[in-house]
Order: structure tokens, then C-alpha cells, then sequence
């Protein structure tokens, strides 16, 4: 489904591209992050490890300084592999092989030039295949990107490496020490690919949308982002499922980066000030384009994620929080998700 060569070319050439507030904008060369990366994230990791209570059952991955054009190669390549279920899904014969060429193409342009444009702002990530759970992870750290947003935030880069280090191990250490989390998370997205109805009709490109079509499809994108738009039915109820999952995921590591920070780091406020600063600060285009991405979605995930997990700690500590990795029964809904209390009233957590 995915043009895999078509999408990294596209990725890299918006990569280098220079966009307002997000290049290095004739400022001094990047050079390197300082520290010694291995040595911050085994660090982390036993911080991570000790606070959480989650063994991994098996070693992290080495963490690895990559340039941009590594993290859109590695990121292209767990994309296709998702999505190459879903041109299966358009059917054989010369009529679905010219429709799903066209809707490939298509397809790998758009994806080429978000991920081209995320590769400017990604720090760091715990990298894997979503749909295969057996597929091995990675742990990257973007260093241009880390050293220019050092710059931008004014902050020391040793320690806002350090940082992302907390947040980026909590992930691998929460799918390496649950051992169910990955292949539920790969369940429910290979379930939600498999509901979709996959219809090309390259007439259809011809024909402008109505302005009934547009208002909706605005309408639908300024609450749930270009992928909640797509959901309606079943299908919503698995994006609920996996909102509530990530949201967890993704606000358990800001939690613990926080956490964990607040011991090693003497810096740790003015970090947490400027990194939210990072987050909501950007150009009227580049807020459109988040918002149509569903980034600004990713971001309400890190924030809800975040506002529950402090909740739940605060009110019965690290230990009746960790209980939401106890299995798939135990993660919160949407709807606990913003009433943490609801959560701890069902499982009948108490300090």
C-alpha cells in the first residue's frame, strides 16, 4: 500500500526544508549533544524501574543518536508494515492494482510530508512495529533536534537529554516489564484496519467536495483529528479503546519523567515550563497542520494521560496507580480517563 521509497524521499526533502520557528534559522552549527547516552538511559532505566515496580523481562534496546533521515527510515518502515494490510484489502486483478497503485501513491505523498514534518520536532522515541509485537524496538534519540530545542528553550542540553532519556525508557521499560501491553495495543490496531472500508474510486477525484462535506469533515477534525474523524459506529469504540490506552501510556511516562526528574534533576521546572511552552507555541499553519494530523489529539493524550496519573498517585500512591498495568480490564476508559476517581471507585483502589 505504502510506496516505501517514494514516502523517505518526500520525508527527507520536508526534512531539510526550512520552515519559521523550527530550523536552525542561520544560527550557529548544531553540534552534538553532550553525555554519555548509555550511560543516562541505564541510569534511567533503574530510576524508572525502582519507582514503577515493572521489571523488563527481557534487556532494552541500546539507545541510539540517529539523524533525521534514520528516524524517517525507521519510522517509514513500521508505517508500511501496518499499512500493507490495507491495500490487501483493495482487492485483486488489473482493476484493484491500478486502484490500489493510485490510492498507494497518493497515500505515500501524504505520508511522506507528515513524517518529514514530525522529523523536525520528534526528540525522542521507543520505536516498534505496532502491528507486530514481535517485531524488535528501538530506542532513538534525534540529536539535531534535541540540540536546537536545547537552544530554542534555553536549557542545559545535558540535562533536557537526561529528561527525554526518563520518558522514552519509561515506554520501553512499560512493554518490556508488561507483558501483555504490546500484543493488546497490536490487537486492537490490526482489529481497527480490519473494520475499515477500504473504497478508491479515482473518479472521485475529479469532483470537489460540497460545502456540506467540508463544514463536516472540519467539524469532525477540531475534536478528534483527521484519524477520530474516520471513526463512526464499532469502529469508534476500538479508537475510544485505543485513545485510552495511549493516553495512559503516553501520560504514565510524563508522569514518571516528572517524577524521576524531580531526584536528578536540579533543573526540572524550567524544563517542564519550556517543554509545554515548545508544545503550544507554533505558527497558525503549523497548528493547522497538527490539528488535521491528529497531533493536537497526541498532545490532549499526553495532557489527559498525565492529569490521571498524577491524580491517581497523588490520592493512593505509586502502587495503586501501577495497578492500571495489571491487564487490559485494569486501564481506564475514555471516560475515567478524566475522572480518575470513577477509575479508583471501580477497582476499589484505596490509599
Amino acid at each position: 500500500m505504502l510506496d516505501r521509497a517514494l514516502t523517505q524521499r518526500i520525508a527527507n526533502s520536508v526534512a531539510r526544508a526550512k520552515v519559521s520557528g523550527r530550523e536552525d534559522d542561520g544560527a550557529a552549527p548544531i553540534g552534538p549533544v553532550p553525555g554519555d547516552l548509555t550511560a543516562i538511559c541505564a541510569d534511567a532505566e533503574a530510576r524508572v524501574v525502582q519507582y514503577t515496580g515493572l521489571r523488563p523481562a527481557a534487556p532494552l534496546p541500546p539507545p541510539e543518536s540517529v539523524q533525521r533521515p534514520d528516524w524517517i527510515a525507521a519510522n517509514v518502515s513500521s508505517m508500511g508494515a501496518m499499512l500493507d494490510p490495507v491495500g490487501e484489502k483493495l482487492g485483486g486483478g488489473l482493476l484493484g492494482g491500478v486502484t490500489r497503485s493510485a490510492a498507494g501513491v497518493l497515500l505515500s505523498v501524504e505520508a511522506g510530508a507528515l513524517t518529514g514534518y514530525l522529523s523536525q520536532r520528534v526528540l525522542g522515541q521507543y520505536e516498534f512495529a505496532l502491528v507486530d509485537p514481535d517485531a524488535t524496538a528501538r530506542l532513538l534519540f534525534v540529536e539535531p533536534n534535541i540540540a536546537l530545542a536545547a537552544r530554542r528553550l534555553n536549557a542545559d542540553p545535558e540535562q533536557l537529554l537526561t529528561w527525554i532519556a526518563f520518558h522514552e525508557v519509561t515506554h520501553a521499560v512499560q512493554f518490556a516489564g508488561v507483558p501483555w501491553l504490546r500484543p493488546y495495543l497490536a490487537g486492537l490496531l490490526r482489529e481497527l484496519l480490519a473494520s475499515l472500508d477500504v473504497t478508491f474510486d479515482p473518479r472521485a477525484l475529479l469532483n470537489l467536495p460540497s460545502v456540506d462535506d467540508i463544514r463536516g469533515l472540519v467539524d469532525a477534525v477540531r475534536k478528534d483529528g483527521l484519524v477520530g474523524a474516520l471513526g463512526s459506529g464499532a469502529r469508534r469504540e476500538l479508537l475510544d479503546k485505543v485513545q485510552g490506552v495511549m493516553g495512559v501510556i503516553e501520560g504514565h511516562a510524563e508522569h514518571v519523567m516528572d517524577v524521576v526528574g524531580a531526584q536528578a534533576l536540579p533543573d526540572l521546572d524550567a524544563l517542564r515550563s519550556a517543554l509545554d511552552r515548545r508544545r503550544q507555541e507554533r505558527s497558525p499553519l503549523l497548528a493547522i497542520v497538527e490539528r488535521l494530523i491528529g497531533l493536537e489529539a497526541k498532545l490532549r493524550q499526553y495532557e489527559d494521560g498525565k492529569r490521571f496519573c498524577d491524580a491517581v498517585a497523588s490520592s493512593v500512591g505509586a502502587d495503586g496507580l501501577h495497578r492500571v498495568f495489571d491487564g487490559p480490564e485494569q486501564l481506564p476508559t475514555v471516560a475515567e480517563l478524566h475522572d480518575p476517581e470513577a477509575w479508583m471507585r471501580r477497582l476499589r483502589v484505596a490509599a
